[in-house]
């Protein structure tokens, strides 16, 4: 096991890459399978969730290797339909695999997927789709056995717009006959990444960003090279990192177009953000100013992914800022962390307020979850002494090296093993 060791007090400068965006890769990932080539990902993220997505694959019989930065995938071999349970487990991503593993075979037996605790998110949306285009569905002590012999497109209105189940019917959708049209659709930019990495396999699909999505099935589909997005929560990440301890960064491939409904909370509390063609530039001196309500929403609402680490950013604010959560319910676990660092937070159901305080302290802190663990780093640059942040499985699923690119921006952070078990 490793902790981070971060010193707090020191004013990031600097510039650093931002990586691919992990919740991108992981539904192009499973994609790979409706392909019957080879398939490069160029700058592919090594994170423990792309990890479990490679672990998959090759249980599947599929080819899956590193070339440099480059993650190399042939599914030409696949001789398996089911997913052990033990893999499954490992991340909530798994269920997308769902779709890509039923168009591809006609058939799939999986169980319910693992990941972080942020309380209920049922694939109930993903399943009642699938049945919509054809496949009949038994579940049966957790686990799923699919059976879809043919496919066929429908026209599908999802009762909330879920990512998750946009995705595994874009992937289905590739597999069937006819056209699919899903309405209330997800408008997240991965959506639209997911989209031009299966067109530029020959799918023929279109409406990614908006909120209908249509799918011209039966289209063969090949292998190809394809660069996904940049992670805008990652970006997100270090945009607040800077916030909370003041400075000036720079961050190579983000977009602000992705993060623009964070970039105005920033500029409100103070902080000076500006875009050009190769990136967003972040410029904060003294104490942020108090902001809200932050109201996270789908997409192009504010992202819950990038609750926790503006409300890290907001800790010492000069005087109250107030979030509510509307998409997880147990969305605030790293609530209590912070409080061991001097953080005055008071939650009361989707509702946090943080009273600003100026003096953050050093404290011995544990990952909550994959957001909240980042949140937690960012908390720790803009308090006094050193903070221990443990439990880096959690921050290792969504960050390659969180510890190497806040050093990259000036940061005082060391990354170390520990005798956890």
């Amino acid at each position: 096991m490793s902790e981070l060791l971060i010193t707090g007090g020191r004013p990031l400068e600097g510039e650093v890459p931002i990586q691919g965006a992990k919740n991108s890769v992981l539904p192009i990932l499973a994609a790979t399978l409706l392909a019957r080539g080879q398939v490069v990902l160029e700058g592919c993220p090594r994170l423990r969730d792309v990890d479990a997505s490679i672990a998959i694959l090759r249980y599947l019989g599929c080819i899956a290797r590193w070339e440099g930065d480059s993650l190399v995938v042939d599914t030409a071999s696949m001789d398996g339909c089911a997913i052990s349970e033990e893999l499954m487990r490992r991340m909530r991503s798994s269920a997308i695999f769902l779709g890509a593993v039923l168009g591809r075979w006609g058939r799939a037996e999986l169980s319910y997927p693992g990941g972080c605790e942020l309380g209920p998110r049922p694939i109930d949306l993903h399943l009642q789709g699938l049945r919509q285009l054809g496949a009949a569905i038994r579940e049966e002590g957790g686990f799923l056995h699919c059976r879809a012999p043919r496919l066929r497109g429908s026209e599908i209105v999802l009762g909330l717009p879920s990512v998750g189940a946009t995705e595994n019917l874009m992937l289905a959708g590739c597999a069937a006959e006819g056209t699919t049209v899903i309405s209330n659709a997800a408008r997240e930019p991965e959506i639209e990444d997911l989209q031009n990495f299966l067109n530029a396999c020959g799918a023929r699909v279109r409406g990614a960003g908006s909120s209908t999505v249509r799918v011209e099935g039966g289209a063969p589909m090949h292998g190809c090279t394809y660069r996904c997005m940049p992670d805008r929560i990652v970006a997100a990440t270090y945009l607040c990192a800077a916030g909370a301890a003041g400075g000036e960064v720079y961050l190579r491939r983000a977009r602000e177009d992705h993060l623009a409904t964070l970039t105005d909370l920033l500029r409100q509390a103070g902080c000076t953000v500006t875009a050009d063609g190769g990136g967003i530039a972040c410029r904060c001196r003294g104490r942020l100013g108090g902001v809200g309500p932050v109201r996270t929403a789908p997409y192009p609402g504010f992202p819950t992914d990038a609750q926790a680490v503006l409300m890290a950013a907001l800790l010492r604010c000069r005087g109250v800022s107030v979030f509510e959560e509307r998409i997880f319910e147990s969305r605030y676990r790293h609530v209590d962390e912070m409080a061991r660092m001097g953080a005055r937070i008071r939650v009361s159901g989707p509702t946090a307020v943080v009273f600003g305080t100026p003096v953050l302290h050093g404290a011995s802190v544990r990952s909550t979850d994959l957001r909240g663990g980042a949140a937690l780093c960012v908390a720790a640059l803009g308090a006094e002494g050193v903070t221990r942040v443990g439990a880096l499985h959690h921050i290792d699923r969504g960050y390659e090296d969180i510890a190497r690119d806040l050093r990259a921006l000036g940061a005082d952070v060391i990354r170390q093993a520990t005798d956890e078990n």
